[in-house]
Formats: C-alpha cells, structure tokens, sequence
C-alpha cells in the first residue's frame, strides 16, 4: 500500500524519483527535480506541495533533505509559503519563463540571419586547426608532441615556488598587455644570440601559444577578403587562423628549397602575406635556401607586403647550429616572427611570443589586450628566470640528442619493416618524419588503418590545399621513446600489410 500511494505521490508531483548512487547530495536532487517541474509546468502556479514530513516519508530521506531542498526553492522564488497552510508553487512567475525550451541548433551552413552566428563565427567553426580526431593521448605517432616526460618538472616546480613565495604586490595584479618585462627581456636576449632575430624588449609581445600569435596577426593585417600564400602542404594551425579571419588562401607549393617564391608570385604577386616555416618547413622538413629568403623579401618589399615567420622546430636541429631567422636579414620592418614554448617544453605551458616591427608595437598590443589581456604572470614569471639561469639551452641540448636517437631508430626501424609499404628518410631537424605510401595509396584510408591498429598518424593531404601527387603519413617521434617507436613500426606494418592485401 505504501508503494502505490508514494508511486501516485511521485506522480502527481511529476518526480521521476532519487538516486542513492548519485554524486550529487539528495537535497540538490530534490530541488532540481521540483524545479524542473515547475518549469515545465507539470506543476502549475498554485498548486500545493506535500508537507515535508510526508515527502520525506515517501521518498525514504532525512526530512532536513526535504527542508533544504524546500528553502532553495522559497530562495529562488520558485515556491512560497503559506503561514498556517503550507508551501505552493509560486503564483507570481510569468507564462514567459515557463515551459523552457532547448534553443534549436545553428544551421549547419550558409551566411547568418537573424540571431545566428557571425560570419566571422561561421568561418572559425569551419576553419581546421588541427589534423587529429580529436585528443589523442600521447604515443606511436603522434606528431606536435616534444620529450613531455623529459621536462624537469621538479626543476619547474621549485622555481614556480620559488616565485610564489617572493612574490610582490604589483605582480599579483593586472600585468603588462605585451607581457611579463623581465620575459621579454630574456626572449629578446636568447632570440639574439640563438636565432639571429634582430630586436629588443619593446618588439616582444607575449602570447598564448603560437596558435594565438597567429590569430592575432590574422585579427590585425588581414580584412575578409585579403590574399594570404600559404605552404602547400603546410601548417594546419595557420591554415585554420587565417581562413577564419575571411583570408584567400593562395596554394604556394614548396620544393627542396622552401616556399617557391616564383610560383606565388606568378599565381597572387598582390598578396597581402606570405606565411612560411623556412627553418624547418612544416610538414616536409625543408630548409628554405638564402636565395629563396632573399627573393621573398625582395617580393615583400615591392608588393608592401607581411612576411609571418613561423620558426616551427628551429631548435631541434641535429647537425651543426641553428639557421639564422629570416626576420634578421630584414631591414624594412617587412617580417612579424612567431615562437612558442609550448613545442620546445611542454604544451600544458601556454605561452609563446610575438616580434614585431616596432610600427606595429602599439597596435598589435592594444590587440593583446582586447584577446585576454595578459598572460599569466606567474608561469611568465617562472619562464623568465628558466631561460635566464640557463636550465632552457641545457634543456634544449639535451634534447637535441634524445630526439637525434629517436629519429634515428624511426628510421632504421621503418627501413626493416615499412620497406614497400612507407618511404621513410631522415631529416636534419625537427620532431616528425614524413613517410610516403605507395602510389594510390590513399592516406586518410592508411591512417584510419593505423588507428585501428592502435597507431596516431597524420595524413598529409589534411595540411595540403591543393591535391597531392602522394599520399603520405607524417610519424611524429618527439613524444615517442625507441621502445615504442619500435612496437609502433610494428603495428603499423601490419596495418599497412592490411590495406594494402584488401585493394
């Protein structure tokens, strides 16, 4: 008997009951149950709620479970007591507010009305930042991961104590819109020295990541509409930025000596930018030669315009120093470079940097300042006195070495088992590997092979514009440790073995 009248209570109150097993306490339970009801109106304005010594009974609670949930609801407004007569829906809620309603999804394609998304909104949704199926956990392949677990972390830990513990005041306030001073002080130094760039301090503007630098180049020189070269293939991360922006992208193919700068200006010679990785191009690995360099300045100068250097993976060159940045053979404030710690150290530190000419330092900051106004200061804080005690060059030494043996066993290994199947050859720099499938091989057909067998590949064509001759997967090792790399080789040869037995 008891069960039936709870059951018809329930019912009536339009409760679809507790859960004991639930991570949210029986009285939240309550309360957003009741309130559902009241807005859907399955319990209309007026209508009198059980007692809470009856509810409790019914529903087998505590009453103060009852009472708890009663008084958020008397709180919100969603009931009101009676003295003398109990507790009752609220008579005073509009009609307007009741019987909520999901919003219906966005339409799926076409230019907005009404109170739908931007055009800018529309072209962000489109734009493909990243090649991946969404996040991957870090293994055989995975490409744009560095050594994550050879980052000192206890190092890093007791320099971010270190810098709480000695904090000032003005440090735990609202910082610089360009970045932490001390920084951009130590950037600028190790840009000098390291990479040739040619600037000081007031250039540097500290960013979110690259990714952020590149949006925020895209927000400040480019108009929907603008031409943009692009590497072909290139990087998906600028793709993506700069086709939300509203750019025309221009497919520039690259040759053993980078971007091929007379092939862009045949096909858009008034392109407003040019964006390259010319000390280790992205995906293919090339060096842009002086001559190309040269060239694309020349170009620059005469058509008035950007040059956005990405300098993806300059650090992790094997043989010999470092190629000098582009932005130091420049003189006309013609090129805007683009770095990140996130690839060097580790991705969960998002920070990167801006140098600019010193003409775009006011409005690229005024920028900064409008995107999320500053990064962390602390983690900036931090960074600074890693690269100035010296532990970032150790860093990067030591890993130049790691990954030298990484690829080194990537190689050997895709030789001995990958030999028909993927082309793999070594490279000078870099963090991944391209490896060419056979002729009519389809890529995005290889990874998802590879993916069955438990192997994270890129395919290529997802970073190309324009069809390919080739298909190709890029392997990144960075991430990788020679055990893994050698049971990766492994399972993607049996994957490719596969595709390959079904054609």
């Amino acid at each position: 008997m008891r069960r039936s009248r709870q059951r018809g209570t329930l019912l009536a109150l339009g409760l679809a009951g507790l859960s004991r097993t639930s991570a949210r306490a029986m009285h939240r339970q309550l309360y957003e149950e009741l309130r559902e009801t009241v807005l859907s109106r399955r319990l209309r304005a007026g209508v009198r709620l059980p007692s809470t010594r009856a509810l409790a009974t019914e529903l087998r609670v505590s009453r103060n479970t009852v009472i708890t949930a009663f008084e958020q609801l008397l709180a919100e407004g969603y009931v009101e007591g009676k003295i003398g007569s109990g507790t009752y829906v609220a008579s005073r809620l509009p009609d307007d507010i009741l019987c909520v309603r999901a919003r219906p999804a966005p339409a799926a394609a076409g230019p907005p009305d009404g109170r739908g998304i931007s055009r800018r909104g529309s072209l962000m949704r489109l734009a493909q930042s990243s090649p991946s199926d969404g996040v991957l956990p870090p293994r055989a392949f995975r490409s744009g991961l560095p050594a994550i677990e050879e980052f000192p972390v206890e190092l890093w830990a007791r320099i971010v104590g270190r810098v709480w513990r000695q904090a000032r005041r003005e440090q735990l306030a609202y910082g610089e819109h360009a970045g932490y001073k001390p920084l951009r002080e130590a950037i600028a130094e190790y840009l000098r020295e390291a990479r040739g760039v040619r600037c000081e301090a007031a250039q540097v503007i500290v960013v979110e990541g690259a990714q952020q630098g590149l949006d925020l180049v895209a927000r400040v020189l480019l108009d929907p509409g603008d031409s943009i070269w692009m590497e072909d293939p290139g990087y998906y991360g600028a793709r993506g930025a700069f086709q939300a922006a509203g750019a025309r992208l221009v497919a520039v193919p690259v040759d053993g000596e980078g971007l091929v700068v007379g092939e862009g200006i045949r096909r858009m010679e008034s392109a407003r930018m040019a964006y390259v990785t010319p000390s280790h191009q992205y995906p293919l690995g090339h060096v842009m030669s002086l001559p190309r360099r040269l060239a694309l300045l020349d170009w620059a100068s005469r058509a008035g315009a950007w040059v956005i250097e990405d300098d993806y993976d300059s650090e992790f060159r094997f043989g010999g120093r470092p190629l000098a940045a582009i932005q130091g053979l420049d003189r006309q404030g013609l090129v805007i470079y683009v770095g990140s710690f996130s690839k060097v150290l580790v991705p969960a530190l998002r920070l990167g940097y801006l140098v600019v000419p010193p003409d775009l330092v006011d409005t690229c900051v005024g920028a900064r300042r409008l995107m999320s106004y500053h990064a962390p200061t602390m983690e900036q804080a931090a960074l600074a006195e890693f690269l100035g005690e010296g532990h970032f060059a150790r860093h990067i030494r030591r890993l130049r070495g790691i990954y030298a043996e990484r690829q080194r066993v990537l190689v050997e290994e895709a030789r001995k088992r990958l030999a028909g199947l993927l082309e793999v050859e070594p490279q000078e720099a870099g963090l991944s590997l391209v490896g060419w499938l056979p002729k009519g091989i389809d890529d995005e057909a290889a990874h998802r092979h590879a993916a069955a067998y438990g192997v994270i590949t890129s395919p290529l064509s997802r970073g190309a514009i324009e069809p390919q001759a080739r298909g190709g997967l890029i392997l990144g090792y960075g991430v990788t440790p020679p055990r893994e790399i050698r049971e990766g080789t492994r399972k993607l040869e049996a994957a490719l073995r596969s595709l390959v037995a079904g054609k």
